[in-house]
């Protein structure tokens, strides 16, 4: 591998921002490849554990070294940091994790195909569903990217089709990525903070289409169709889905039946059935669109349909996704701890009819109010809980104000475990106790899977008979 990449990295000065996991695979790439490396960090804890890597270690520089060459920066790391600010005014390039590893993968014998996700929601249950039609189609794939599995290490392994998962924060960070396929599910308001503003987020995403060969829309979302209207070069293929009947070049749904009028011999006269709404799990209309999203992709590389049917089939969604943990007393109690913004949070609600909605976090400068209007109905009551309690319950009075609300204090030893007692309360039989929490989740818990965990506890150590009569 070093080999392979010698004539770009070997002898260069690479600056490393960040020591986390992305920190350490990016090390790992680069002394491999030959670089001098460097690695930075505010945290000397997290710094310090780095020390086995061979690379120079440096705490919370605030501009590049001496020499530096390039900058390989953590996905997190925000542009206005005074470290990158520096490095672009010295003239320093800047790139991310997944832009190195499409550089090295570019200088392989056989560089691995890319077929790349983004959108506000739905990413991971996307590339999930891509990685299993792929592998039923007897291919040596894999997902990667913001799944857990860097793109990096999917790379350097050899992995001839990759089911890559990019944030807005890694496409920031990449120049020269060309996917094969790529497709942006949606847009929505989240990591405003971050970017700086809407359309800025927007910007980052539609980077995945600037050197795609085949670009992807969801028909029924106006921001994804702009954003490959607005970024997709000349010589693109575009290729629309949605959950109607497809017109010609579009995969779409033909009563309960997915179909592609897109990649067949005649897309003005024949249509390929590709599965039946039966085999997508979970259900819902969104995981139809999902399961629609990752089909385009996985024929745009020429899959059979039989594997795009097989891989649904055999496909199953990651933990704090939708996730049923149990049924007390004619309650259903269901974790979506991943609905980590409204934009996720209102698919995950519109799947139920009686609602008790357990929500707050770090709302990270997205809007409720929209989210709270379109899902008022639904709900029995709410429980709040977080940061921006406050800034949900306000939208609540507004457009839910019959609606009951209770609030877990800021200064619960365990604000899950009230919070699932709270909704026990407030439930009736035939409701779902429904955690889907429309924000970030660092104010209380460690990432998002850890307060899905809680959730699920708290709600296994309910004890039985005891609900409530709805009326709190």
């Amino acid at each position: 591998m070093a080999d392979a990449v010698t004539s770009k990295l070997a002898g260069r000065n690479v600056l490393v921002a960040g020591a986390g996991v992305t920190g350490r695979s990016v090390i790992s790439a680069l002394t491999d490849a030959g670089a001098r490396v460097t690695v930075t960090d505010a945290n000397a804890e997290r710094l310090e554990q780095l020390a086995d890597t061979g690379a120079e270690l440096a705490t919370a520089l605030t501009e590049p070294p001496a020499g530096t060459e390039l900058v390989v920066t953590s996905p997190g790391w925000r542009p206005d940091s005074p470290l990158l600010v520096a490095a672009a005014r010295a003239g320093v390039e800047v790139i991310g994790d997944v832009e190195l590893a499409w550089r090295i993968g570019q200088q392989l014998d056989r560089p691995p195909v890319w077929l790349a996700v983004t959108g506000t929601n739905g990413k991971t249950t996307t590339v999930g569903m891509l990685e299993a039609m792929l592998e039923a189609a007897g291919l040596h794939a894999v997902a990667c990217g913001n799944v857990g599995f860097a793109v990096l290490d999917a790379v350097r392994e050899g992995y001839h089709v990759l089911a890559v998962e990019l944030s807005s924060f890694q496409l920031h960070w990449s120049s020269t990525l060309a996917p094969h396929a790529s497709v942006v599910l949606n847009v929505a308001e989240d990591h405003i903070d971050w970017h700086g503003g809407m359309a800025d987020y927007a910007a980052a995403k539609g980077k995945i289409h600037q050197r795609s060969s085949v670009v992807v829309y969801n028909a029924q979302d106006p921001m994804s169709v702009s954003v490959a209207v607005d970024h997709a070069g000349p010589d693109a293929r575009r290729v629309g889905f949605s959950l109607h009947s497809p017109r010609p070049y579009e995969v779409g749904l033909v009563e309960d039946l997915l179909v592609d009028r897109a990649f067949v011999a005649d897309p003005l006269r024949t249509a390929e059935e590709l599965a039946t709404l039966a085999d997508i799990r979970p259900p819902g209309p969104h995981n139809v669109a999902n399961a629609l999203a990752a089909a385009t992709l996985a024929r745009a590389h020429g899959v059979p349909g039989e594997a795009v049917r097989d891989g649904l089939r055999s496909f199953r969604p990651g933990a704090h996704r939708a996730v049923e943990v149990a049924e007390i007393d004619g309650v259903r109690y269901v974790n979506d701890s991943k609905a980590t913004n409204p934009h996720a949070a209102a698919f995950s609600l519109r799947a139920h009819r009686n609602v008790v909605w357990i929500a707050g976090g770090l709302l990270k400068g997205a809007s409720v109010d929209q989210l709270v209007a379109d899902v008022a109905e639904r709900l029995r009551a709410v429980v709040l809980l977080g940061a921006d309690a406050d800034v949900i319950a306000t939208a609540l009075s507004r457009h839910a104000p019959d609606v009951p609300v209770s609030r877990v204090s800021s200064g619960h030893d365990e604000p899950m475990t009230a919070a699932v007692q709270a909704a026990r309360g407030l439930a009736r039989s035939g409701d779902v106790v429904l955690l889907a929490p429309a924000a970030a989740s660092m104010d209380m818990f460690r990432d998002y899977a850890a307060r899905g965990e809680a959730f699920a506890a708290a709600v296994r150590a309910l004890p039985q008979g005891e609900q409530g009569d709805g009326d709190g």
